[in-house]
């Protein structure tokens, strides 16, 4: 049986990496999904690939009046919305001190108040169609810190803090809040500098799981949160990280991983 027959949903940020491995479980499971994002092109081809499963429409999350647009063009399309997927993000790797106020300012705009403005936009919608669930994409760096990342850790607990307010609010509305907290994902935002999976996975040896995870893993977290499989989840943290934040090695000692040769 599939999980999400019946439902229509909103992915952000659905164009690649853990965007698009959201969308293409989510047609699996028998949803429609529009996709949006600002890279137009990848977008429309992925929507293209997908067929009748998929629509797609540019969409910057920074902005509440694209948000409108997003949610009646979802509506127009596919006659409601059940699901939002907030997932559009950014992420820079740079010293606290040396980050620029514009860097500052897109990370808040982009992770914090584009999901804020996500869950505003959508509620009406979600409580036209009966409830529904809002799956907030926050991190494992939203858990605990990381250097090299700190403004962006700012902006993932700030979702992670939301998703259990909005939780208490809208759970009596019929409306399901979680996150999901994904650690070491292998995709173009986390690997800028393109490095091979198997290369890639080394620097994951100090972890349970021995290798970067893939969009897949989170797309199956999400279809789980969007599913009513999940109907008593509300304010969930939803780790998907491989083991990244469940302890740390005492190296050495029984049960501790070996580096990897070569």
């Amino acid at each position: 049986m599939k999980r999400l027959e019946g439902k229509v949903a909103l992915v952000t940020g659905g164009s690649r990496g853990i965007g698009e491995g959201i969308v293409r479980r989510f047609v699996e499971e028998g949803a429609k999904v529009m996709i949006t994002d600002v890279l137009a092109d990848a977008g429309e081809a992925l929507a293209a690939e997908l067929g009748e499963g998929a629509a797609f429409t540019r969409h910057d999350v920074t902005s509440r009046a694209e948000w409108a647009n997003a949610v009646a063009r979802t509506e127009e399309e596919f006659g409601r919305l059940d699901v939002l997927v907030n997932n559009a993000g950014v992420i820079v790797f740079k010293a606290f001190d040396d980050l620029t106020e514009s860097e500052i300012d897109k990370l808040i705009d982009v992770n914090l108040k584009g999901v804020i403005n996500g869950c505003h936009a959508v509620v009406p919608a979600l409580e036209r169609a009966g409830g529904g669930a809002i799956v907030n994409m926050s991190s494992a760096d939203g858990i605990s810190g990381a250097n090299g990342v700190t403004v962006y850790c700012a902006t993932k607990f700030g979702v992670r803090g939301l998703t259990k307010a909005l939780a208490m609010e809208l759970g009596p509305r019929k409306i399901r809040v979680n996150s999901i907290h994904p650690g070491g994902i292998y995709t173009p935002l986390a690997n800028p500098m393109n490095v091979p999976k198997e290369e890639y996975d080394k620097g994951y040896w100090i972890y349970p799981a021995q290798f970067a995870g893939e969009p897949k893993d989170i797309g199956a977290a999400a279809a789980y949160l969007a599913s009513e499989d999940a109907r008593y989840c509300m304010g969930t943290e939803l780790s998907v990280d491989g083991g990244l934040n469940a302890g740390h090695y005492y190296m050495g000692m029984p049960g501790s991983p070996t580096p990897p040769q070569g």
